[in-house]
């Protein structure tokens, strides 16, 4: 699941260090097209849906939120 989720990030902002960013949203390292575009592509790639109550910067500020996040929404 990481893997994938590294490969959308990368496609994203290929200028980005993910592994090590801690405050993606934070700092502004994704601004909020960024974001738009990050959900789409991880409603479709693991087949969940994201709302809008889910789009808080502690979901999205490092790649292991993103990843709780993910099966948080593959569990409900």
């Amino acid at each position: 699941m990481k893997e994938e989720l590294m490969s959308i990030l990368t496609d994203l902002r290929p200028d980005v260090d993910f592994e090590n960013e801690e405050k993606l949203i934070d700092d502004g390292v994704l601004d909020s097209f960024d974001i738009v575009s990050l959900v789409s592509e991880l409603n479709s790639e693991f087949d969940i849906e994201i709302n809008v109550m889910d789009l808080e910067p502690e979901n999205f500020n490092t790649v292991e939120a993103m990843l709780e996040l993910i099966v948080k929404m593959q569990e409900e």
